[in-house]
């Protein structure tokens, strides 16, 4: 039995792993960080089962190079993006993700960067550290008021539903957009109300991105989107970095088409468009989402449960392929 598993865990998943099938079966790769390309196929031959994190790219090469006895990948990642599910599904490899244990711990995140930006404190507090704080004043850094406003939500999936469920708390109204408009049953519960894209670019104060990456998601917010924005708007996104174009969102936050912008995914990372880093009214963190100590023990616990599902002949719990 040999699991490759391409980056340190938590022990929480390696001990589901080891109890399973013995500390002998588990290789864990020695770095911190994606595993280089080459290591990466000379360290999955013969192997029965991966776990790949988001940053692992697992095509029909990493497949073949595991060899015909390869039977599960279990993503370390609630988005699966990174695997060709096409590939997999050829060769007859299921593939799992971690999905619900990160939830909340996302949703925390996104609230924080609407927070964030919103109050300028990312600009603030380089500018108390800066030495340039000599004086309250009252016109010193003006933000925007979040209680009351309208929080837009771009993908009504866990997340979105959950940034909704928090929404209310700070007395908000919430637009949603989705591929799939949620049961009247579910809106009412959740006191949203379903649009189109359009209306909810022009009528967001608060703007929070929660959709997948796919052909019709990427770049789903270029130019003319941020052009569309009220310009007092504050835009987050925590789903996937390709759904934006970092350089059209670097062009609006300098030209003032809207307010402010919380970013925690990147289109290329960890390359961070240059534009974008020189904007001051953009809060911007490294890929943050799920990273709690507790979420992050239990996304890995998850997707060793997937392996320990497929090796012992059942079926994956949270499989995607």
């Amino acid at each position: 039995m040999k699991i490759v598993v391409t980056q340190t865990i938590p022990e929480k998943g390696l001990r589901v792993l080891r109890e399973a099938f013995g500390a002998e079966a588990v290789l864990v790769t020695s770095q911190d960080g994606p595993i280089p390309r080459a290591k990466l196929l000379a360290a999955v031959r013969g192997a029965d089962a991966l776990l790949p994190m988001l940053t692992d790219r697992i095509d029909g090469a990493v497949l073949d190079a595991a060899g015909p006895g390869l039977r599960i990948v279990a993503n370390n990642a609630v988005g699966f993006d990174n695997i060709d599910l096409t590939a997999a599904r050829a060769r007859g490899v299921a593939v799992s993700n971690t999905p619900d244990v990160l939830t909340e711990t996302t949703a925390d995140l996104a609230w924080t960067l609407l927070m964030a930006a919103a109050r300028r404190i990312g600009e603030g507090e380089r500018y108390l550290r800066a030495g340039q704080w000599t004086c309250w004043s009252p016109m010193q850094l003006l933000g925007m008021d979040i209680h009351g406003a309208t929080l837009g939500v771009f993908g009504m999936g866990r997340i979105g539903q959950v940034m909704a469920r928090r929404a209310a708390g700070f007395s908000m109204r919430v637009l949603y957009t989705d591929v799939n408009r949620l049961p009247e049953d579910a809106e009412n519960a959740l006191g949203v109300v379903f649009t189109d894209k359009a209306a909810l670019l022009r009528e967001a104060d608060f703007l929070t991105v929660h959709c997948p990456l796919t052909p019709d998601t990427r770049h789903a917010f270029s130019d003319a989107e941020f052009a569309a924005m009220k310009r007092t708007a504050v835009f987050v996104n925590t789903s996937r970095g390709p759904v934006v174009d970092e350089a059209a969102l670097a062009r609006a936050l300098r030209s003032g088409e809207i307010f402010a912008a919380g970013i925690d995914v990147f289109e290329k990372e960890p390359r961070v468009h240059p534009d974008l880093l020189d904007c001051e009214n953009a809060v911007l963190i490294p890929h943050l989402g799920s990273a709690s100590l507790e979420t992050r023990a239990c996304m890995a616990a998850l997707a060793a449960s997937n392996i320990v599902a497929v090796l012992r002949g059942g079926e994956p719990p949270n499989r995607v392929a």
